[in-house]
């Protein structure tokens, strides 16, 4: 009997639990030569490695369990989001995995990479303004499940609760776990806000003390993948405007710059919005004289082969 075979007689329980057992627990790498300073430890998770390839599979697999414990997505019943990429990967290898349908709203400016990963795990792409960007994409998703709320089970990344406790339950506990409880500064770039939010309120359960600053890009045209400049974007109803201490904007090109030092000094070849969350990263460690700085390395550069090209040039 094939394995494909014997994955079709698992339960849906069955094949939650081996698939959740593909998530998280992803590796803590130190910044050892980009930065060195006497007393201050730079950490990042790298999120890639992991089911779907990217920090988004946390909260993707959380949404798709609790949706499938809850009886809100159905047998049949097509999951339903918005995305600029990274959640839409994760969702379509989740998806594949536990056989669910997924109709995704996308930005039609998104990279080739992403279109053609999600094209070949079968997902059913509805293109939206590039001139919106993500939050076109939210527009035409909530218009889709009002229209036709028999056929979908809209996931609404942006104002879904199990976004953020994925980090509180998984993220969260695993930065403590691997810095032995000595992380004094959590950093991270908004944009669902999941990964702050969750991260940052599950690190102030260990210890209130921990200084949570969150990044922004600089203006609203960046070229941060994933990102928010909340200033001049639909605000996800999930995001915590009291849970920051501070905050730092970050420039599109310096976090390219920083691309390529990570290449060429730590070895690994990382995405433009991990290098802005490393450079947010080394600025609070130059203010402070000690101290354990974790941010996440959301995804590789597997997927950004352009920006990698413009980098790189």
């Amino acid at each position: 009997m094939t394995a494909t075979l014997q994955l079709q007689k698992l339960t849906s329980e069955e094949k939650i639990w081996r698939t959740g057992k593909l998530i998280g627990q992803t590796p803590l790498h130190e910044i050892t030569c980009v930065f060195q300073k006497p007393g201050i430890r730079i950490f990042a998770k790298l999120e890639w490695q992991q089911l779907g390839g990217s920090v988004k599979s946390r909260p993707a697999f959380n949404i798709i369990k609790n949706a499938l414990r809850e009886g809100k997505l159905g047998r049949g019943q097509h999951l339903l989001d918005a995305t600029s990429g990274n959640t839409g990967i994760a969702y379509a290898s989740i998806c594949a995995a536990l056989d669910i349908p997924l109709t995704l709203c996308l930005p039609e400016n998104a990279s080739e990479e992403r279109k053609r990963i999600l094209r070949s795990l079968g997902v059913n792409i509805v293109f939206t303004s590039r001139f919106d960007g993500t939050d076109g994409a939210q527009l035409e998703a909530k218009q889709i499940a009002k229209e036709y709320p028999e056929r979908y089970f809209y996931a609404d990344q942006y104002a879904n609760n199990c976004n953020w406790m994925a980090h509180y339950n998984s993220t969260a506990p695993e930065i403590w776990r691997q810095t032995n409880g000595k992380v004094t500064h959590f950093v991270a770039g908004l944009g669902t806000t999941g990964t702050f939010t969750g991260t940052g309120r599950g690190l102030r359960y260990f210890n209130p003390n921990i200084e949570l600053v969150a990044l922004q890009p600089d203006n609203p045209m960046h070229g941060l993948e994933g990102w928010k400049h909340l200033e001049t974007a639909i605000v996800p109803k999930i995001y915590d405007e009291s849970l920051a201490d501070r905050f730092l904007e970050i420039d599109t090109l310096e976090a390219y710059d920083m691309v390529k030092a990570v290449a060429r000094m730590e070895g690994l070849l990382i995405s433009p919005s991990a290098a802005a969350n490393l450079l947010g990263a080394i600025k609070v460690a130059e203010g402070i004289e000690q101290g354990v700085v974790v941010t996440t390395f959301a995804d590789n550069a597997d997927k950004y082969t352009e920006a990698m090209e413009f980098i790189f040039n």
